[in-house]
């Protein structure tokens, strides 16, 4: 069988799940396939606009469509092709000339296609520099291969070309609107979301296209690293995918443009040949750069909250301590990192479903199953008006050991009921608290269930969120690191996820603390999870792959710990 993706391959399986063959062509997401009776021979359509005919494990043929996107496509009967688009219109494609449109008919596609528009940032056609491209004469030479795109100025228009092998010529498929260096208001759909631009990334040739979106409010720099790790491309090229961001979405400006360079001595923006006024605007202070004062007007809004200065109009000195630091949205993470997701309907219903299997005198009653659906109820609901009951907290306790094989929603139950402060101060306090840790660490022993294991590592990971439970995660700090680090060969992308949030709540408990040893541990675990993470190659995730990062942050930042790193 054949499936298609969003990453613009085509890819043949062996019903044993094995994959046979790759197919490259499309250059945007592909929406659906249709193949021929002889189970050999295929369709497919997408995003690009196209319809694309597959004969012999080889794109024959190209057919556009003056349509945003190609959405769906079946083989009829007598091998036609059929296929509809986002213009809500189907369309028929035939081979047998007795069922083709009149002459008049096909014209009229043919003139309805080189008038559509074509927005450059989708990336299908590549990078659009209007001053390196030829003109009508380079319509004179043949294409390669059907289907092939190409691009020629006329006076101030650029215009899209499609070889078209059947035909023998180039056909016109629209005019290009736009272009790399210009900016325009229109956002480019990918993956779901909208994008200023949408690159296309050839890295191998043959190889399939990747698509790098971008913002102009993103940091070229952490853009170009997602799209190395995401695609596993060498760090090698961080530097050049950023400077082909930032070399290709020249001019683009979001919000007031900032001064290109400032006055040391003042403060106020220097002189700069050929530029614009000071964006103080009217009335700015020769001398000092800044707003010069007018009766009745407003203070200076650029200048620092505090005392302002006199002379330069710009904030008066301040020490360190009055100055607010300028802020990064992920370091230092200093507030801890829990796992909150939570369907309580599923859970409950697993609860009864494996009640049922249970042996008789580990059966729960109806009694400790609605018990047990307050309860999750009540740490659940960010408005519940019902605070968990003693009664309930116990019952919870005595129903996490039950037997391992059936114990894992209610340890799901446990993971969501530790973040209540009243159910964190019973079960983690002085007098339980090593209990629950200790039953905690039983669960996550090597030999374990993956379930047990899982929800156990994120119990202890929510269990910082009360003050009770990181004063006993603190105390406890060697005994539950040395059984998690049992846990570090186990391949289970979410026990890693967990594993990578337990060292990073510990990390930020440390970041305050002068324990220069502990910090060495919490650090040598973060370079462990990181590498663990290049190991098993996991697709990338953001929050997946920051946390090792925010736990060296953390950790190397502290003033004491800037000898010992």
């Amino acid at each position: 069988f054949f499936s298609c993706s969003n990453d613009t391959s085509i890819r043949r399986w062996l019903v044993t799940g094995e994959c046979v063959q790759v197919y490259y062509s499309h250059t945007n997401y592909i929406y659906s396939l249709a193949v021929f009776p002889n189970s050999q021979d295929f369709v497919s359509t997408g995003e690009d606009r196209t319809v694309r005919i597959w004969r012999k494990g080889e794109c024959c043929q190209t057919i556009r469509l003056p349509a945003q996107s190609v959405w769906c496509c079946c083989i009829l009967p007598n091998g036609d092709i059929a296929v509809g688009a986002s213009d809500g219109i189907i369309r028929i494609f035939t081979e047998a000339e007795d069922r083709m449109a009149s002459a008049e008919d096909l014209q009229a596609f043919e003139d309805e296609l080189s008038k559509a528009t074509i927005d450059p940032k989708t990336g299908d056609l590549g990078d659009i520099k209007m001053e390196d491209l030829p003109g009508r004469e380079h319509l004179d030479e043949p294409g390669n291969r059907d289907g092939q795109t190409r691009l020629i100025k006329d006076g101030q228009k650029v215009e899209a070309y499609q070889w078209s092998v059947s035909d023998g010529r180039w056909v016109k498929i629209g005019d290009v609107v736009g272009g790399s260096n210009q900016q325009t208001s229109k956002s480019v759909v990918y993956e779901g979301k909208e994008y200023d631009y949408v690159f296309t990334i050839d890295v191998n040739e043959g190889g399939p296209s990747m698509k790098l979106p971008y913002n102009v409010s993103d940091d070229p720099w952490l853009v170009a690293h997602n799209f190395l790790q995401k695609n596993d491309i060498s760090p090698m090229f961080l530097d050049q995918v950023a400077n082909f961001i930032i070399e290709n979405t020249k001019g683009h400006v979001v919000g007031p443009a900032q001064p290109a360079g400032g006055d040391p001595f003042t403060g106020g923006s220097r002189y700069v040949p050929g530029s614009s006024n000071d964006g103080s605007g009217f009335g700015a202070d020769p001398f000092t750069g800044a707003g010069r004062y007018i009766p009745g007007s407003s203070s200076n809004t650029s200048a620092p909250s505090g005392v302002a200065d006199p002379f330069t109009g710009k904030g008066a000195y301040s020490s360190a301590a009055q100055r607010q630091t300028a802020t990064n949205i992920y370091f230092p993470k200093t507030d801890g990192v829990t796992f909150e997701q939570a369907n309580a309907p599923q859970i409950i219903a697993k609860i009864k479903e494996l009640n049922e299997g249970a042996p008789q005198e580990q059966k729960l009653s109806e009694e400790t199953i609605e018990s047990l659906k307050g309860l999750l109820l009540a740490v659940c609901g960010a408005n519940s008006p019902d605070a968990p009951t003693i009664q309930q907290i116990s019952l919870l306790w005595k129903v996490s050991h039950w037997p391992e094989d059936i114990v894992f929603p209610v340890l799901d139950i446990l993971r969501l009921a530790v973040r209540h402060p009243q159910v964190n101060e019973s079960l983690c306090g002085e007098a339980e608290g090593v209990q629950l840790c200790n039953h905690l660490l039983s669960l996550m022993r090597p030999e374990g269930r993956p379930a047990n294991q899982l929800l156990a590592l994120r119990t202890l990971c929510n269990c910082f969120s009360g003050r009770h439970g990181r004063a006993l995660l603190m105390a406890q700090r060697e005994t539950v690191l040395s059984r998690a680090a049992d846990l570090v060969a186990v391949y289970n992308k979410n026990i890693h996820i967990a594993l990578a949030t337990l060292v990073l709540n510990y990390a930020g408990c440390l970041h305050s603390q002068p324990d220069l040893e502990a910090k060495a541990i919490s650090l040598q675990w973060a370079f462990t999870v990181y590498n663990i993470l290049n190991k098993w190659g996991y697709c990338p995730c953001l929050h997946f792959h920051m946390r090792p990062i925010w736990v060296e942050n953390l950790l190397k930042n502290c003033p004491q710990m800037g000898l010992s790193i």
